[in-house]
């Protein structure tokens, strides 16, 4: 028995350290592949699986595995300290700078609030529009926030309509079950009125008994009619009535009992619909825009980086893009979470008719209309915060739009103004422009009590450097930057090629094929390991295959992008997940069965992307020069 406890122990505190020997023993036992062959390839390849090896484990946190290049490709000869510093830091950084400087100012004003109680007073009380005003809501501002931000934004206002229904419909069976207890204890009350007079006569004439001549009724034919019972509840008893009431129990109605915090089974599928719905439609929102989430921003970099003389990927055609794949996605994954959790019947749970609204949905509507009063009129920091938005926006889209020339062209030199020159523009902006309104208003001018005060309030700008620092994601801006290194080491190094020279076999297959296989391969690692580590360890192995097979990079680096986000299946999967989880509405099995619906759709969608407009839009059936270049420098 003492064995076996110090047995227990032993396993117990070796499980408890298992991160920490992790991170000890795979440098350790990956030492003898630079050691044996010593050379710039097995070099960065070991740099690049003990990275790895912490991104997909987690031993150590995501950040701080991203910094194991910066001191061990130098220590190994890969690449100097200052090449591989400079890799940290990148045109993406800045540009999610001053995204990040519009995202604290929306948050600060609540104008996401307001975009997304209105969205869904738009939509309606009925569960299926219910679901999809706020899927259209999310989808809305993930574009432009990070998927955490906005399910961590939208769910407490979800769950206050969720609580609103389950509020209203124990209600309504509370009232019920009143109503049935009131006339209960009515029956009850003249039952026992009855019993009590029939009582108070027997014991009477029990008493007295003795004393008394019983009186026979010839009709009855000897037998004693019991006083107050009625001829049926007589007996013949020779001439004696009984000591104790006979009586009938009557059977009461079932009282109605509330086990479970949901009136109705449908009101727990309605939640757990809703609930899910927030964190698909928050990632399918991130895959609009290069900003909407980190990995697009991986890509971009690295891809920019490695083929500098494609001047394909911007704000504008990555839009063009993905706006169809996500409003597909959106309208598929709808109707899948409709299917699954509220059936087929959508003309029930999805018309508009104020005639079908029950009272619950009226209450909903009610709930959502006093939140959204709560808010008051705009105010002007929400005006300038959405004129900035706007503004952004418009410049994103017509810096270099392709098909008709951009405002960079009223500068001599091109090439050198990017998307990150207008959202870092905008953003220090924010830290100037006052937050108060710069002319007097009627309201102020009557009061004029605390002049100064108001003069201080007046130039307080729109955002703080602490509104800034509390949303910037610094590990995500490392993490970015630890890709960019190890993808800077394998260039130098020239493992990609002895990567790509070994995919020689798979030249046979199709690029249809090759992209699908990428697709799924990708977005099942994605499930277990963090979105950004699982894409910057699989852009260069796809980038060197392409190049192998001679089809056009986009073809596969694409598509493996956006798939890198369908980690739905389990809370760990993204952090959106686990905050719909934290909810405690759905369980771990109900995530499985939505998101690998989900995972299906949106590996669909994508290829039906990539296999139409996709070709169209970046030419992806021809190999081109810029790929061809890369190649030929690579080789030499």
């Amino acid at each position: 028995m003492r064995l076996e406890g110090a047995r227990m122990d032993l396993i117990k505190k070796i499980w408890t350290a298992r991160k920490l020997i992790l991170v000890v023993m795979i440098p350790l036992l990956l030492l003898p592949l630079p050691l044996i062959h010593p050379c710039s390839e097995s070099s960065c390849a070991y740099v690049l699986i003990v990275t790895a090896v912490y991104w997909v484990s987690e031993a150590v946190p995501l950040g701080a595995a991203a910094l194991v290049p910066a001191f061990l490709y130098p220590l190994f000869g890969v690449l100097k300290s200052s090449e591989v510093a400079s890799e940290y830091f990148k045109d993406t950084t800045l540009l999610l700078m001053g995204v990040i400087c519009l995202a604290a100012s929306i948050e600060k004003w609540n104008l996401h609030k307001r975009i997304a109680l209105r969205m869904v007073m738009i939509a309606g009380a009925k569960p299926g529009m219910l679901v999809l005003g706020f899927m259209c809501c999310t989808v809305f501002l993930s574009m432009w926030l990070s998927n955490t931000s906005t399910t961590a934004m939208v769910m407490p206002i979800a769950e206050a309509v969720l609580q609103q229904l389950i509020c209203t419909g124990i209600a309504d069976g509370l009232e019920d079950s009143v109503t049935m207890d009131t006339q209960d204890e009515e029956s009850d009350k003249e039952e026992n009125q009855e019993l009590s007079k029939n009582q108070l006569e027997l014991m009477d004439r029990s008493l007295n008994k003795k004393h008394e001549v019983c009186i026979l009724n010839e009709e009855t034919n000897g037998s004693v009619l019991m006083p107050g019972f009625g001829p049926e509840f007589s007996k013949h008893i020779n001439g004696y009535l009984p000591e104790a009431p006979v009586s009938i129990p009557v059977p009461k109605k079932p009282k109605i009992r509330r086990d479970s915090l949901y009136p109705t089974k449908r009101d727990h599928m309605i939640c757990k619909c809703l609930s899910l719905s927030i964190t698909y439609a928050a990632t399918i929102g991130g895959l609009i825009t290069l900003t909407g989430t980190s990995t697009n921003l991986i890509f971009a970099e690295q891809f920019n980086n490695r083929y500098p003389e494609a001047k394909v990927i911007n704000f504008g055609t990555w839009f063009i893009f993905s706006l169809p794949i996500a409003l597909i996605m959106l309208i598929l994954t709808w109707i899948w979470l409709h299917f699954l959790f509220m059936g087929c019947n959508f003309r029930e749970t999805c018309s508009l008719s104020k005639k079908r609204k029950t009272r619950r949905e009226i209450l909903s509507e009610k709930r959502i209309h006093e939140e959204y009063q709560k808010l008051g009129p705009i105010s002007y920091p929400e005006v300038v915060t959405g004129v900035f938005f706007v503004l952004m926006t418009v410049l994103w889209f017509t810096r270099e739009p392709g098909f008709v020339p951009g405002w960079t062209l009223l500068f001599e030199k091109k090439g050198y103004r990017t998307d990150a020159t207008v959202s870092v523009l905008l953003g220090f902006l924010l830290f100037l422009i006052p937050a108060r309104k710069p002319w007097p208003s009627a309201v102020s001018g009557e009061n004029k009590g605390d002049d100064e005060d108001e003069e201080e309030d007046t130039l307080a700008p729109m955002i703080t450097w602490k509104d800034f620092q509390r949303l910037m994601p610094w590990e995500i801006v490392i993490l970015v930057g630890g890709g960019y290194a190890l993808a800077a080491g394998c260039k130098v190094s020239g493992l990609s090629m002895w990567i790509g020279r070994q995919l020689e076999p798979m030249s046979g297959l199709p690029p249809w094929a090759v992209t699908l296989l990428a697709c799924l391969l990708v977005s099942a690692v994605t499930e277990f390991a963090s979105n950004p580590a699982t894409l910057t360890v699989f852009l260069p192995i796809l980038s060197a295959l392409s190049e192998t097979l001679l089809i056009n990079p986009l073809h596969t680096l694409i598509p493996a992008t956006i798939c890198v986000s369908f980690g739905v299946m389990l809370p760990v999967g993204n952090p959106p997940n686990a905050i719909v989880f934290s909810y405690g509405h759905v369980q771990i099995s109900d995530m499985v069965k939505a998101g690998f619906g989900v995972n299906l759709i949106g590996v669909f969608v994508v290829m039906l992307a990539i296999m139409t407009w996709g070709e169209t839009l970046f030419h992806l059936s021809e190999f081109p020069t810029w790929a061809v270049m890369r190649n030929v420098t690579g080789s030499l």
